[in-house]
């Protein structure tokens, strides 16, 4: 891969790449406060469920380390403040709690044990957050290797969004899929939905192949059905902000409207996802909780009115995609396939 990042912890501060500037500019923000981190998932300057998770993880990290509490039970509330800060940003994607849970757990461990100070609180979450960086790392990894057996030589990959590394903290979940077909030769190219209304395909998605040397090109969300009706389409493969005990996903507004598109053209329809993205305590998608953003997303584009004043619009951030149109789910334990309430929940036993 290129060398830049997605977010990482530098000089006392969690820095990311804001992607809401690119493709144009890249830019890094160097962020000082929990608030600063809260404000830039709201604001999608970072994205991507698993790259939310990272973030709101460092997030937390920041908050102790710049907290001006002495005593441990001072120290405690001001990461509880923290966490409940963060967890009221972004709704859908369950990798955000549970990351915000790992810290939490993190900091019950290091404030109990023998000898505990805030110092030592302080070290534990920060060396928490940011193993938590890494692993996410190494799981994209092991799940693109997972799932590069479903590309076959040549294939034609259509995708929605950005599930690549702008979405996590490196190597990516769908286009991690995509990087580990291409690192063993089988020569994936990507029809990338632009993914309307943030473009999330055009502007990032897009970058992010091309800087790769991965062979990328942009439709409109429209477009879709017609390629796979010309026969131009071989797979489709997403990421995802939440999958349902049942399989059922959710992931970004369109994505549904794809699998109905691959179910009727007899494609199959992937989704790439690491196991925190898994949540077995809801049943289905009908209990997923979709964010609605603001109308400027849908109104401006590039600052520049689009819609007629005063027009109401909707902006549902995310869609549910029913399991029976899913083929398998990627995640770094291994392929699912249906049943998938069966399979999810063997994911999380522990070995024999």
């Amino acid at each position: 891969m290129s060398e830049w990042f997605t977010v990482r912890w530098v000089d006392g501060g969690v820095v990311l790449l804001d992607q809401r500037r690119l493709p144009g500019e890249e830019c890094y923000l160097t962020l000082r406060d929990v608030e600063a981190v809260a404000r830039a998932i709201e604001e999608l300057a970072v994205r991507g469920a698993p790259a939310i998770g990272c973030t709101a993880a460092l997030g937390v990290a920041l908050a102790a380390a710049t907290s001006p509490a002495r005593e441990l039970p001072e120290l405690r509330r001001d990461v509880a403040a923290a966490c409940e800060r963060l967890a009221h940003t972004r709704p859908t994607a369950v990798n955000l709690f549970w990351a915000l849970g790992r810290m939490r757990e993190a900091c019950e461990r290091a404030a109990d044990a023998p000898g505990a100070d805030a110092a030592g609180v302080r070290d534990a979450l920060l060396r928490e957050a940011q193993s938590l960086v890494e692993e996410d790392v190494a799981i994209c990894r092991r799940l693109g290797a997972a799932g590069a057996e479903l590309v076959p030589d040549d294939a034609r990959v259509l995708t929605h969004c950005n599930a690549g590394a702008l979405a996590t903290a490196g190597y990516g979940t769908a286009l991690g899929v995509v990087r580990a077909a291409a690192e063993a030769g089988r020569k994936p190219q990507v029809l990338a939905d632009e993914t309307r209304p943030f473009l999330q395909g055009a502007r990032l998605t897009a970058w992010e192949l091309a800087r790769d040397g991965i062979p990328v090109t942009v439709v409109t969300d429209g477009m879709a059905a017609h390629l796979m009706q010309r026969g131009e389409v071989d797979l489709v493969i997403v990421g995802a902000d939440r999958i349902a005990a049942n399989g059922d996903v959710a992931n970004k507004i369109g994505t549904y409207g794809l699998a109905v598109l691959a179910a009727r053209h007899e494609l199959p329809f992937y989704v790439a996802a690491p196991r925190s993205t898994v949540d077995l305590d809801t049943p289905d998608g009908a209990a997923i909780p979709i964010e609605e953003r603001g109308p400027a997303e849908v109104t401006h584009l590039a600052g520049q009115a689009i819609v007629p004043e005063g027009v109401p619009v909707r902006h549902p951030a995310f869609d549910v995609t029913p399991a029976e149109l899913v083929t398998a789910i990627v995640t770094e334990s291994g392929i699912v396939r249906a049943p998938f309430a069966e399979g999810l929940r063997a994911l999380f036993r522990p070995p024999a």
